[in-house]
This record gives C-alpha cells, structure tokens and sequence, in this order.
C-alpha cells in the first residue's frame, strides 16, 4: 500500500505536467480523486488494456469527467497507451480531450456531463444481471454533481433492482466551482439518501489506499443491493497551497508555483516509498 501511496504521488506529477504544458484541467479534482483511482485500477478493477472487449471485464466510469486528467494518468500507468500520448493533452487534434474519450482504450463512455455516470452505469450493471455475467460496475461521483436530478433516479432504479454488482464513489471533497457544496447544495444527509433507496452506505478516508481497498472489499461482500462509499477527500491533496481551495477547481499554476507543487510531491512520493 505504500508504494502504491508513492505512485499516487507520482501521478500527480503526471497530471501536473499535463496541465501546465497545455494550459488547462482540473487539477483540484484530480488530486482529490487520485487515491480512488489508483486503488480501483491497480487493487480491484478486472481489466485488461489487451481485451477491452472482453465482455467479462469490470466496468468503470468517471462521472466527473472534468477530473479526465488523473483518469489518462492511471490508465497510462497501467499501459492502457504510451506515456507519450500525455503530452498531446488538450493538444489541436489529439484524443485525450478535457473530457473522457472512449476512442481511448480503457474508457467506456465519454462523459462530464455531470449527473449522467450513475445512470449508465445502473444500466450495465443490470445488463450484467439479465446476462448472467459475473462482472462489476464502478462509478466515481464527485460531490457537486450530486445536485443534480439524474443522480437520485438512477439510485433510485439501482436499489429497486438490488444491483449488488454496482458500486458508487462519491469524491466528497466538499469543494465545487463555485465554492463549498454545503453553501452551493447541502449534503450532508447522503448516508439517509442512499439508504432510502436501498443502497448499502460505507465511508472511507479517500486520500487512504489502504481504507479504499477495505471499503471496496466490504462493497463486494453485499449481496441483494447496491453499495456507495462516501469517501471524504481533500481537494488538491498532495500540495499544500493547493489543498482545500475552490479555485483550484479550474486553474493552471503558474511557473513558480509548477515548481513549488513539483517539490512537495517528490518529497511526499520519497516519504511512502
């Protein structure tokens, strides 16, 4: 789990570079939902970048799209493509556009489009059942998103059809566009929410690898309803300026600041490896 912590940090570094070389991303989501992906894809997901059509594969979806930068890191890190095809980010005429591409091997469905990623994903989760196919369905939500409508239907549909092979992760980072969630919309209820709907609720430290793992394990052991892990993150976790401040929701550091971020990953990375 430690180097799996270090290598969390060195994506980081992955996703840095990218938007500092193109100008543009989302780096406080990505750095909030950096421990959750690295966790899925290199402790839980059934995947193979050689048989994406695998019609048994597990299936994941990253509802908040806009976070696609930590997303292109982990499936390169998992050599879903080459390295080189980082540089080409948000770059005239490359794929890896600010959104998930699924001209990309290893990803679904595009999205960002935020509310949309639950109710998909209820829908192959349940052609996972009419199927008799023993695959998994992933989503991550981020916090914001769950204002919208959409979000509660799907839920709604996943608990009446007890799809226990569906599970969601909400990146509660507390943080949106445009300020703190529990100004924006409040939700602080989401354990009675989910429950009403018949979902199974757990909670992790989602900057935790370690807790991540457990909290998807525990999901993988509920039979006859759907689990949500509710896992508090913090936004641009990983460096200190960076953390817990909402204009880092959409905002391309600065030279000085590029640096000062590099230096406090490389020590973070050193200190779990």
């Amino acid at each position: 789990m430690e180097n799996l912590t270090a290598k969390s940090f060195a994506l980081r570094q992955d996703v840095l570079d990218m938007i500092y070389m193109a100008k543009t991303g989302h780096i406080g989501g990505d750095f909030s939902v950096m421990d959750i992906l690295v966790t899925l894809y290199y402790k839980q997901l059934r995947v193979d970048p050689a048989r994406m059509d695998d019609p048994d594969r597990d299936r994941f979806i990253l509802s908040k799209g806009h976070s696609v930068e930590a997303l292109y890191a982990v499936l390169c890190s998992r050599g879903f493509f080459p390295k080189e095809d980082l540089k080409t980010y948000s770059q005239y005429q490359s794929k890896y556009i600010g959104h998930p591409n699924n001209k990309i091997n290893g990803i679904e469905m595009n999205s960002g489009s935020l509310g949309h990623g639950l109710s998909v994903s209820v829908g192959m989760a349940l052609a996972g059942k009419m199927d008799k196919r023993d695959y998994r369905v992933y989503v991550v939500m981020g916090d914001g998103e769950l204002a919208e409508g959409s979000v509660w239907e799907g839920a709604m549909a996943a608990g009446h059809y007890k799809l226990d092979n569906l599970c969601a992760v909400v990146d509660r980072n507390r943080l949106q566009i445009s300020g703190c969630t529990e100004d924006v919309m409040a939700h602080d209820s989401l354990d009675q929410r989910f429950g009403s709907f018949g979902w199974h609720v757990t909670h992790a430290a989602g900057n935790d690898i370690e807790a991540l793992n457990a909290a998807f394990e525990e999901a993988k052991s509920v039979k006859g309803k759907p689990t949500v892990i509710i896992a508090d993150t913090t936004k641009g976790y990983g460096v200190s300026f960076i953390e817990n401040q909402a204009a880092w929701h959409h905002k391309v550091p600065t030279e000085e600041e590029y640096q000062l971020a590099t230096k406090e990953l490389a020590e973070r990375r050193a200190a779990n490896e």
